[in-house]
C-alpha cells in the first residue's frame, strides 16, 4: 500500500490518476482525516498502516504563479519546508522509503560552453545572443546536475521565496532515510487549467520568450514511480522531457494546433512587467535529465510531449479543482528564526 500526501493538488491529482490505472493500492491522506504537518500523529499513523511507500505532493503554490508565495510567506514555508522534513523523519523513523516533489525552480540559468571548451554559468537565458546561441549550437547549452548546488535559493539570493522554500526542503531532508526527491521542470498537461503552462501562455498579455525544460505531468508521474517500481538507487532526480525548448517554439506549436484566435506579442527588456514575468512564469533553467535516463527510466522529449498534449487538449473537470485543504496549516505563534531552527533540527 502507498500513502499518498497532498492527493487534492495538481501533481497529486495525477498521481492518483495513475496509481488507479496500475491498480496499485493506496491511500489518499487527507488533513481532514490526519494532520499529517503533525509529526506525532504522521508517525503513529505510518506506523501502524506500515505502508511499502510515501509519496509528498503536498505544496504551496507549486504551479501557481510565484508570486502567490511572495505574499504567504508562513503557509509557504510550512508547507514546502517544514512539511517535508517531518515526513523525512517519520519515515525514517518507521523505515518507510518515500519520494519527495520538489522543483527545478531551485536553479536559474544554464551552463555554457565557451570557445576555450569551458563551463560557465549564465543566469540569464532570454538574453538574445543566448538564445542565437541555443538555435545555432544548442548542445552547448547544458543543464545542471543533480550534484550542482542550486543558485535560485536563500543561499544564493536573490530568489523568489517559492525557490527558496523548496531548496530549505531539498537541504533539509538530504542524508535523512531511504527517499527520492524528484524536480520537475515548468509542468504541462493536456487539460485546459490555471496550472499548466499551456493554458497560462495562452492567458498572458505578453509572453517572455525564455529557454526552459519542460516535465509533461504524466510522465513525470510515472517516472517517478518508475525509479520506485525499479529500485532505483535512492537520492534526486531531475525529472524533465528530454530536451530544452523555448517558449517562442511551445507558442508556435500553439498557433499551428490550437489555432488560438488572437496574435501573441512578447516581452522586452523595455517593458515594465519584464521582471516580474521573470520570476512569474516558470522556471528559467535547463536541467539535465541524464541520470534519469542512466537509471533505465525512458521519457519522451519535450517536443513530442508538447505536440501530443496539445493534440489532446481538452477542458479540465470543475469537479478537479484544486484545493489547500491538504496544506499543512499555519502556527502564526512561531517566529521566523523559530522557523529555521525547527527546519533544521536534524532527527537523531
Amino acid at each position: 500500500m502507498i500513502l499518498l500526501l497532498g492527493a487534492s493538488g495538481y501533481v497529486g491529482q495525477a498521481f492518483s490518476s495513475e496509481l488507479r490505472r496500475r491498480k496499485l493500492s493506496f491511500i489518499p491522506l487527507t488533513r481532514k482525516a490526519i494532520d499529517y504537518s503533525n509529526f506525532d500523529a504522521l508517525f503513529d499513523y505510518i506506523r501502524k498502516m506500515k505502508p511499502e511507500f510515501v509519496i509528498n505532493a503536498a505544496g504551496y503554490a507549486a504551479n501557481l504563479n510565484l508570486e502567490v508565495c511572495e505574499s504567504a510567506h508562513w503557509e509557504a514555508l510550512c508547507a514546502n519546508a517544514l512539511l517535508p522534513q517531518t515526513v523525512a523523519r517519520a519515515c525514517l523513523m518507521t523505515n518507510t522509503p518515500w519520494g519527495h516533489i520538489s522543483s527545478g525552480n531551485i536553479y536559474t540559468g544554464a551552463k555554457i560552453e565557451t570557445k576555450e571548451g569551458q563551463m560557465r554559468i549564465e543566469r540569464d537565458l532570454n538574453r538574445p545572443e543566448i538564445h542565437e546561441l541555443f538555435a545555432r549550437h544548442p548542445e552547448k547549452i547544458l543543464g545542471f546536475t543533480e550534484w550542482d548546488e542550486p543558485n535560485l535559493s536563500f543561499r544564493r539570493a536573490p530568489c523568489n521565496f517559492y525557490s527558496g522554500t523548496k531548496a530549505l526542503a531539498e537541504e533539509a531532508i538530504h542524508g535523512v532515510g531511504k527517499y527520492y526527491i524528484w524536480r520537475p521542470g515548468t509542468l504541462f498537461d493536456s487539460r485546459d487549467d490555471s496550472r499548466n503552462l499551456l493554458s497560462k501562455l495562452q492567458q498572458y498579455e505578453k509572453v517572455q520568450d525564455s529557454i526552459i525544460s519542460l516535465t509533461q505531468l504524466n510522465d513525470f508521474v510515472r517516472a517517478c514511480l518508475g525509479l520506485w517500481e525499479h529500485g532505483a538507487a535512492f537520492g534526486t532526480y531531475n525529472v524533465v522531457n528530454v530536451g530544452a525548448v523555448t517558449t517562442r517554439r511551445i507558442v508556435e506549436l500553439i498557433q499551428q494546433i490550437l489555432k488560438p484566435a488572437r496574435e501573441f506579442e512578447y516581452l522586452e527588456n523595455g517593458d515594465e512587467s519584464y521582471s516580474s514575468a521573470t520570476i512569474s512564469l516558470c522556471a528559467n533553467c535547463v536541467l539535465d535529465a541524464s541520470k534519469l535516463l542512466a537509471a533505465g527510466i525512458k521519457i519522451r522529449s519535450a517536443e513530442e510531449a508538447l505536440k501530443n498534449s496539445l493534440q489532446r487538449w481538452h477542458v479540465a473537470d470543475s469537479s478537479m479543482a484544486y484545493t489547500s485543504a491538504d496544506l499543512p496549516p499555519v502556527n502564526a505563534a512561531l517566529s521566523g528564526m523559530a522557523l529555521f531552527e525547527k527546519l533544521f533540527a536534524r532527527p537523531t
